[in-house]
């Protein structure tokens, strides 16, 4: 089994993560919500940086799940967390409204971000699977989480190989 230490911090760094993308909603805003940036390229980083810390946790902690050394239920506490922070992101996305050039970019992203949300949801659902004893339908899951997976990655790609020259 996993340490109760270690996933406890892995809990912790996603609740932080979850709480400072929600200060933007908490923040009193005129009428009409938009999200303002001046550095398209920076903030496109940035999320890139964060979609990669909670890919590395899911992936790690999935992977413990499969290996019996976290339970179904601890699991699914570390998937809500991620899907809560990807959604989070997701809206930032909506609201950014980046200029024509990095258009196409910021749109793949969003997509890749919706498709490994799409993953994480997969990897509950599988672990659901687990938990009620329905182990005979965990291969026709693990085929629909890699296809997800692999479409976020191409997504990301994708939204690489478009931005502004």
């Amino acid at each position: 089994m996993a340490s109760k230490k270690g996933i406890i911090i892995t809990i912790i760094i996603l609740a932080v993560i979850t709480a400072s993308s929600f200060l933007f909603w908490l923040i009193p805003q005129e009428d009409k919500v938009s999200l303002t940036i001046s550095d398209y390229e920076n903030y496109l980083d940035g999320v890139k940086e964060i979609h990669s810390i909670l890919d590395q946790t899911i992936s790690k902690e999935f992977q413990n799940l499969k290996n019996e050394e976290i339970s179904p239920e601890e699991y699914i506490q570390i998937a809500d967390i991620t899907s809560t922070q990807i959604t989070s992101q997701i809206s930032e996305f909506v609201t950014s409204k980046p200029p024509n050039q990095w258009q196409n970019s910021y749109i793949n992203y969003m997509d890749a971000l919706r498709n490994f949300n799409s993953y994480v949801i997969e990897t509950k659902v599988y672990a659901n699977l687990i938990k009620d004893g329905n182990i005979e339908k965990l291969e026709e899951i693990e085929g629909k989480i890699q296809v997800y997976k692999s479409e976020s990655e191409r997504l990301i790609v994708l939204s690489d190989s478009s931005r502004p020259k």
